[in-house]
């Protein structure tokens, strides 16, 4: 067979590739390359007898001009790794609880410059559906600091692509010049009435990754049916439009890019400051701060949040202080592990003798702290613990603000329904309002707008998963306000002879101790996990779930994967139905609430248990042992770790 390059008739060249397994199976493949017409070339390609793989490869080669990333898939062909190939090309990534989010490097569910130029192009065109005036108000485009070397896919360079394909149809970008923490963008698309933004960012996952968040014009996280109909437009838009989609070096100097970078850092510690409730006191502060920002954005964005609360910048970590996409100082980049990754902030506070340890994760979205202990040692707080004490100072101050009990019916605080119930306790002894969300900061942002919208006012939410959101400004949660203000309580606390944790226990005093355990199995294999959630669903025979957990009975079951409740009268959950994962949560008879579900981001199974019990309760260590004791009994004997192969965490 012949095939004639009509851009070079000198290059006109005959391969013949003969599969080995059928002499009927022989073909040509030609690629020609999309940078030089004149270089066509053909890559051996020999079919394994699967043509949904033989046109997968066709489009990689014919459409990727990453010269990284076609060779990659090259390699891959020319070493026969099928099975490989079959992995990176024969399905696509999916919105879930973050966005798209996946491994750098070669193929459809991969994360790299074809792919994102593919869902920029179904993000076009889904907002030319439903935002008339898309090219007038535009889109915000930001980046953190991510990437791989092998492929070329840095998180600056493919938000240049996003821009590209924006630009590419007319639309003004909004691009940051420089990386900035996640909240950045769906503050900058409400301050800047943006159409829609779009974060380059895979958070705290491993290093191998990056992802694609988009936020709507409300400042909040698409969901459903915007993430639905999004990738339905991706697959109808999946080969690029022109050249000028991969023209990235071309952004910068395209009249339709501008920085928003000075004005929105401006607006942001300008509204930042609304939370500042003590700026003499900061001041003065006698406490001692460190930050890590774990090689990321954070560094320079928490330092002049301090600055705006009069507060001395904290101590950096200097060995975490500046972006570095290998993470070379963290077993993983997760502030959320606790100690084991706090170890160089510790021994730092250690030296300076430093009061209180911050941690925000590589794009500045999550918080963790620390805390010395008056006996030696320290005190991390969990998700949940942080939670109590900002929900009880945001508390503090609006009502000082307003004394009014009637302004009580419009005052709303909200946590995902996997997080503690502690919100809940306040809400009930001090008459505001409380509700529950699915998991994930999508959900609370875009209950935030509608709440809004309807003349309320949300002053505090929460993910367990050291997610926290203070004030209004911004419909997501934030490291970088959330670290100052833990800074200025701290602070407030001090001058009282108080700790955070002393404070704690007071919240714990009046409201109900609220014992939590938070933690999660790895496993690598959807059909292992889809097995362990039929069997949970079946347990006692065909749908029925297991009727007691470490001996205590199950008073209730929410499974809102299928929509069931069997707490409410017509065996229906109130919140929405989510197919993408699962979530089943078994109410225990003696008041434990406890949870199972898979991560929309990485590949868990996350167990959540808390023990709610009333005010004035003392016997903590009793609850404790308790908790344990069913927590143990949820991983065992409900997961079966040892039978399905789980990797339990490492702590």
């Amino acid at each position: 067979m012949e095939h004639r390059s009509p851009a070079d008739p000198h290059l006109d060249r005959v391969v013949e590739h003969r599969s080995p397994a059928d002499p009927h199976l022989d073909r040509v493949v030609e690629h020609r390359s999309p940078a030089d017409p004149h270089l066509d070339r053909v890559v051996e390609h020999r079919s394994p007898g699967d043509p949904h793989l033989d046109r997968a490869v066709e489009q990689w080669l014919s459409w990727d001009r990453n010269v990284l990333t076609r060779s990659q898939v090259e390699v891959f062909l020319s070493d026969r790794k099928w099975e490989e190939l079959r992995s990176r090309l024969c399905s696509r990534m999916s919105f879930g609880t973050a966005g798209l989010r996946g491994p750098m490097g070669a193929g459809f569910n991969r994360v790299n410059d074809l792919t994102v130029i593919q869902t920029t192009q179904g993000l076009y065109s889904y907002l030319l559906r439903c935002c008339s005036d898309v090219s007038s108000r535009g889109v915000v485009v930001g980046f953190d600091t991510r990437g791989q070397q092998e492929s070329g896919c840095s998180s600056s360079r493919l938000a240049r692509l996003v821009a590209a394909v924006l630009l590419s149809r007319g639309v003004p970008v909004h691009l940051f010049s420089a990386f900035v923490p996640t909240p950045y963008v769906p503050f900058a698309v409400k301050k800047l009435g943006a159409a829609a933004g779009v974060m380059i960012t895979a958070s705290h996952n491993p290093k191998e990754d990056n992802g694609y968040k988009v936020y709507w014009c409300n400042g909040a996280q698409i969901c459903s049916p915007h993430d639905k109909e999004i990738v339905r437009s991706i697959e109808e838009e999946l080969q690029p439009w022109s050249a000028s989609c991969w023209a990235e070096e071309e952004v910068q100097v395209n009249p339709l890019r501008t920085d928003p970078l000075p004005h929105i850092n401006l607006c942001y510690m300008e509204e930042l400051q609304s939370l500042c409730f003590h700026r003499d006191l900061n001041r003065a502060s006698p406490l001692k701060f460190v930050h890590s920002s774990f090689h990321g954005v954070g560094h320079v964005f928490v330092q002049k949040a301090f600055e705006a609360f009069g507060f001395v910048p904290p101590l950096a970590v200097p060995e975490q202080k500046d972006p570095d996409p290998e993470f070379p100082s963290l077993r993983c980049p997760n502030p959320e592990e606790g100690a084991s990754v706090l170890e160089l902030s510790l021994l730092l506070a250690e030296r300076e003798n430093a009061h209180i340890v911050l941690a925000t994760d590589p794009d500045a979205d999550r918080l963790a702290a620390a805390e010395r202990c008056d006996g030696g040692g320290w005190k991390v707080f969990s998700g949940n613990e942080l939670a109590a004490l900002l929900g009880w100072w945001m508390f503090l101050h609006w009502k000082e603000a307003h004394p009014d009990p009637a302004d009580l019916q419009k005052l709303f605080m909200l946590s995902t329904t996997v997080s503690s119930k502690i919100l809940q306790a306040l809400a009930r002894i001090e008459g505001f309002h409380f509700e529950e969300t699915l998991p994930g900061f999508k959900w609370i942002g875009n209950r935030i707008h509608e709440l809004s919208k309807a003349g309320n006012s949300v002053i505090f939410a929460f993910e367990e998963s050291i997610g926290f959101l203070c004030g209004g400004s911004i419909p997501d949660k934030d490291g970088v306000s959330a670290a100052v203000v833990v800074a200025e309580m701290a602070t407030f606390l001090h001058n009282k002879s108080l700790s955070l944790n002393q404070q704690l226990l007071n919240i714990y005093h009046t409201y109900g101790p609220h014992l939590s355990q938070t933690s999660y199995v790895i496993c690598d294999d959807p059909p292992t996990v889809s097995r362990i959630f039929h069997r949970l669903r079946n347990f006692h025979g065909e749908d029925s779930y297991p009727q007691h957990c470490g001996g205590v009975r199950v008073a209730n079951v929410r499974d809102v994967t299928t929509g069931y409740d069997s707490s409410r009268a017509d065996r229906t959950s109130v919140l929405p139905v989510t197919r993408s994962g699962h979530m089943i949560t078994f109410t225990l008879q003696n008041g434990v609430v406890a949870t199972l579900r898979t991560s929309g981001t990485e590949p868990k199974i996350k167990y959540y248990t808390e023990y709610c019990a009333a005010p004035g309760t003392s016997q903590a260590a009793a609850l404790q042992e308790e908790l344990d004791r069913i927590t143990a009994a949820l991983l065992d004997d409900f997961l079966e770790p040892e039978k399905n192969n789980l990797i339990r965490r490492c702590v």
